[in-house]
């Protein structure tokens, strides 16, 4: 019996090593894990805050993608609205009963004082104030307005060195000249015609009442 007593006090020793063996190991453990809680918490700030980067990127990108597909559409729109407006005021004015012009009296025709808008192209004039976006007063090609283009086009010039007071092209090359044709062919197929540009000295044709209403694209 003494040894039996001897024995369990031996054994309930060892349990009590063992039991602070592991507490001991567990305050340790519990220590090493309160001494890496810092790093963690930081990779996790860190780590949130690219994602938040990488988030604004992405709908900075997706916002610069609408933008530029929004603009074409809306200077397309613009555009649309502002040929709208021309052709309204175009069709606003009374039809123009045709009529021959010296050059004197197609500088009336430029859009400022008068809302109509001429030139003339090989000797045929066209009303041309549905295009004021191309030959209005500050457009590209406003310089021909109540002028005659020929010169202008034929050489590509857009400026007054292609303007001239007198009705003169038979300095033209055959190129030029070809030039003139193919512009003026295609004014036929956009505009109005409303008559001839008179030489110096050339009398003004009298239009016929049937002359003056016919389609004014076809010319005699």
């Amino acid at each position: 019996e003494t040894f039996s007593v001897g024995w369990r006090a031996l054994m309930a020793a060892g349990d009590r090593d063992v039991n602070l063996g592991t507490l001991g190991s567990g305050s340790e453990n519990s220590r090493g894990g309160s001494q890496e809680s810092p790093g963690s918490a930081g990779a996790s700030a860190e780590g949130g805050g690219w994602a938040m980067f990488l988030n604004m990127a992405l709908v900075a990108l997706v916002l610069l993608g609408a933008y530029r597909l929004w603009v074409p559409w809306g200077l397309r729109g613009l555009g649309a609205r502002a040929a709208a407006g021309e052709d309204s005021r175009a069709a606003s004015l009374p039809r123009m009963k045709k009529r021959d012009f010296s050059l004197a009296q197609l500088r009336q025709y430029h859009g400022s004082r008068n809302q109509r808008i001429l030139l003339a192209v090989n000797e045929k004039v066209f009303h041309v104030t549905k295009g004021s976006k191309f030959y209005g007063t500050a457009s590209p090609y406003g310089i021909f307005a109540g002028r005659d283009a020929s010169r202008g086009l034929a050489t590509f010039c857009l400026d007054k060195d292609a303007l001239r007071d007198e009705y003169d092209i038979s300095d033209l090359n055959a190129v030029q000249m070809e030039s003139v044709r193919e512009w003026e062919m295609q004014f036929k197929e956009k505009y109005d015609y409303v008559g001839r540009l008179l030489k110096p000295g050339e009398e003004p044709s009298e239009y016929t009442e049937e002359e003056h209403t016919k389609d004014h694209n076809k010319q005699d």
